[in-house]
């Protein structure tokens, strides 16, 4: 086992071990450097060289910003960069800074930046002789018995000097007489108060009164001095003396209590009766200044109680001198003494003093970033002056402390501006007493940004219909684009990119604006010349680098009436004359009106009524076929030449329309009705002429359907087997499944004029319904594929389909 001395030892031992590492770790932190300077130097006094005593490099201290922190609330010193020396710059009252504090020291702080060092300095400031003793009073008077008894004491007012040292109140000096002698005491502070001794006992009768003078000396060179006049009326005898029961009390309170606390009672007796014997408690001269103000007497129990606010931190004892008097024309005095101790409480919050901000912080800095540099004091002592520090609990923030009283803060996560843009951190300061104080300060930590965002936008695609003949510079859409950056990140750059293989689309149809976004058309549109544009919106921002994003927008022309129906027969400018007989019956068809419309969908649905003839109820037109009919038998009295017009109107709106005219001429085997053509082969001529251009325009038409049947199959063998090649990749390569599609509708934007959408259509003599449809469907698996590779991204399109292939819409740049 081993004994208690070596364990003591080894236990000694391994702290002082720990202690050196401590302080070999905080070698530069626990540098202390110290000065000595003389009170009220003049502004600019050179109090020392700091760069020199710390061993710092004078070349860089500009930069690394060295400067002084004091916990003071007024700043009294400086350091010059140029010179490394540390400066006066404020008016250096010692009296003022420290009081009668025997040593005043003023405890400085220096920091200095990249990398961040702590440095401490002491400057001690000497005394010198600037303020002269002075009494509290401009005269004294005394009241003394003619029976006093020579050697009886008797108390003097003290004079005060805020000096300290040799410089402060060293002796008292009185004037010559035959009665008194002074005799100089001092008190447990080492403060000095006189006493006058009587030497020889008093006679009314001879002298009445004394007049002394009184002088406070210094121990300054030269010596400083005040006088203080004594009137001293010489009584009738009072031969008993009050007397104290105790010459010394002594007392603790609390330095939070309230006026009027009890804190403690003398008491004294007289052994005359009567006035003689009535004691009057007061306090005494020797009194310093400022205990009037705090403590109360009361004059006939004796009980002092507190009057004013106590301070542990400014006085911690507190010497009270009390006299009691009897009331008998030649009244006796006796004294003591009260200390009272005061006991500290956590009545000080502690004090929060934000010495450096670095803000903005870069969104990208990494943990452990240096935010701000803080300096906590409470004066308060022991338990009630041990303080800490914290911060809000989630927030990406830690506090750390290296040295006594002094707290960084740091990063402890990574920033994010487009999260949180800026922190006010709410910092709080709390001592350790019972109960805690707590005090807190607000540090604005505003967080700067670097481009990391691309631009986004709420859809991926934009679907737009236009109606044909639109005006030019009308907007057609506006991308919703945004940069969740900071505004110069932000500033977005709109561009249109060539869609693949054609060139000069974009700057013929279309243009955008660079700043806004807004796609507008450069000409109007024509359905019936291009129905659909495929276009890709270019959007950058303007950080370094700038990041971009591609939205693909679909253009979809929509048409409109704007082409009136064209008369295909009969032809317009050649005369056509049908015959009738004049025995017709009703129902008989006479004739055909075939118009056509360039438009499409109900635009385009045709339909026929008679405008003009010589007799309505003779003829009738059908609405859709426009097939021309008599309505009842051809009588005689119907005139052997009808004209008839019929009216062609299409279904827009408002509808457009031309006529169409046709001559009818009624025979009969009469001269009237054959002198109406002189020749009598012109009607089976002109039969013969359409008869000849009828068949001419069936075999043309035969021939041109037989050879696009002939194109269509041959475009789809070879469609087919280039899809075969493309089925045998696998599945996973080809397909992708595209993104969600969004479409805009140009009309409920307010962007182009309305238009039907999705309804159903009716064509000249059909029934079948044609639905607008927004692409036409794939001819062959392969177009399907295409389309389907048309949304995917580059890198993956030319793995399919050949490394110098390239999306549609999309413009391929060469390095």
């Amino acid at each position: 086992m081993v004994p208690a001395a070596c364990r003591s030892g080894l236990v000694s031992t391994r702290r002082a071990v720990g202690v050196l590492l401590l302080l070999a770790a905080l070698n530069k932190a626990s540098v202390v450097i110290h000065y000595e300077i003389l009170e009220e130097r003049e502004k600019g006094f050179a109090v020392g060289n700091v760069v020199a005593d710390l061993g710092l490099d004078l070349d860089s201290l500009s930069t690394r910003r060295l400067r002084v922190v004091s916990g003071a609330s007024q700043r009294f010193f400086e350091v010059n960069w140029e010179t490394g020396e540390m400066f006066v710059i404020d008016r250096l009252d010692r009296e003022k800074l420290c009081g009668t504090l025997p040593s005043c020291t003023v405890t400085l702080e220096l920091v200095v930046e990249n990398p961040l060092e702590l440095f401490s300095a002491e400057v001690v400031i000497q005394d010198i002789n600037d303020n002269n003793p002075s009494f509290p009073t401009g005269e004294m008077k005394l009241e003394i018995s003619e029976a006093m008894a020579p050697g009886t004491r008797f108390p003097l007012e003290s004079a005060h000097d805020p000096d300290v040292g040799s410089n402060s109140l060293q002796t008292y000096e009185l004037s010559h007489n035959e009665y008194f002698a002074l005799r100089v005491q001092t008190r447990e502070d080492s403060t000095k108060y006189a006493e006058l001794v009587l030497e020889r006992a008093l006679d009314r009768e001879r002298e009445a009164s004394l007049h002394l003078v009184l002088t406070a000396l210094d121990g300054g060179s030269p010596a400083r001095s005040a006088i203080l006049p004594i009137h001293i009326t010489v009584l009738d005898a009072n031969d008993n003396a009050p007397a104290f029961n105790q010459s010394l009390y002594r007392a603790r309170v609390r330095e939070d209590a309230v006026p009027g606390t009890r804190v403690a009672q003398v008491h004294a007796t007289d052994l005359d009766e009567g006035l003689n014997g009535e004691i009057v408690y007061s306090f005494g001269s020797h009194n310093r200044a400022g205990v009037r103000e705090l403590f109360a007497l009361d004059l006939v129990t004796g009980v002092l109680t507190i009057k004013g606010r106590l301070d542990f931190e400014d006085t911690k004892l507190h010497e009270i001198y009390v006299q009691a008097k009897d009331k008998g024309s030649s009244p006796e005095g006796a004294h003591c003494k009260v200390l009272v101790e005061v006991v500290d409480v956590n009545d000080n919050a502690p004090e929060i003093t934000v010495t450096s901000v670095y803000s903005p912080v870069p969104e990208d800095a990494p943990p452990g970033t240096v935010i701000a540099l803080l300096s906590v004091t409470d004066l308060d002592t022991g338990e009630n002056g041990l303080v800490t520090c914290e911060v809000p609990a989630g927030l990406p923030f830690s506090l750390t402390s290296s040295l006594k009283n002094y707290f960084t803060l740091k990063t402890s996560a990574v920033l994010d501006r487009e999260t949180v843009p800026e922190y006010n951190l709410s910092i709080t300061a709390r001592d350790a007493g019972s109960p805690s104080l707590s005090a807190g300060t607000t540090v604005l930590v505003q967080v700067s940004d670097i481009n990391d965002n691309p631009p986004q936008s709420s859809q991926s695609s934009y679907d737009v219909y236009v109606e044909e003949n639109n005006p030019p510079g009308v907007p057609i859409l506006n991308l919703s684009v945004w940069d969740p950056d900071a505004p110069h990140n932000a500033r977005l750059s709109f561009f249109l990119l060539e869609p693949g293989a054609e060139t000069g689309l974009v700057g013929r149809y279309f243009t955008i604006s660079r700043d806004s976004g807004i796609l507008s058309t450069l000409m109007p549109l024509d359905y019936e010349d291009r129905r659909e544009f495929e276009l890709t919106a270019h959007i950058s921002d303007g950080g370094t680098p700038a990041l971009t994003t591609n939205i693909s927008v679909n253009v979809y022309v929509t048409d409109r009436n704007d082409n009136a129906p064209q008369v295909l027969h009969p032809r317009p400018g050649q005369s056509s004359v049908e015959i009738l007989p004049r025995a017709t019956a009703a129902g008989h068809v006479v004739s055909r009106v075939v118009g056509w419309d360039a438009d499409a969908g109900h635009n385009s649905w045709l339909s026929y009524s008679l405008l003009g003839a010589p007799n309505q109820s003779l003829f009738a037109v059908g609405l859709h076929t426009g097939q021309i009919s008599t309505v009842r038998p051809v009588q005689d009295t119907d005139a052997p030449r009808q004209i008839l017009t019929v009216l062609i109107s299409d279904n827009g709106k408002p509808p457009l329309s031309t006529t169409a005219t046709l001559t009818v001429s009624v025979t009969e085997e009469s001269p009237e009705a054959l002198a109406e053509f002189p020749s009598g082969s012109a009607p089976r001529e002109q039969n013969k002429n359409l008869t000849f251009y009828l068949l001419l325009a069936l075999i043309l038409v035969s021939v041109g359907f037989t050879v696009t049947v002939l194109g269509v199959i041959i475009f789809k063998v070879y469609k087919w087997k280039q899809a075969r090649d493309l089925y045998r990749t696998p599945v996973s390569s080809l397909y992708r499944t595209p993104g969600p599609s969004f479409h805009a509708d140009a009309v409920r934007g307010g962007l182009v004029s309305p238009h039907l959408y999705q309804q159903v259509y009716l064509t000249t003599d059909s029934r079948r319904s044609l639905s607008l449809l927004k692409k036409p469907a794939a001819a062959s698996p392969l177009a399907s594929r295409q389309n389907t590779l048309r949304s995917c991204d580059p890198v993956f399109y030319r793995q399919v389909l050949g490394e110098e292939s390239s999306p549609p819409g999309q413009v391929r740049v060469s390095k």
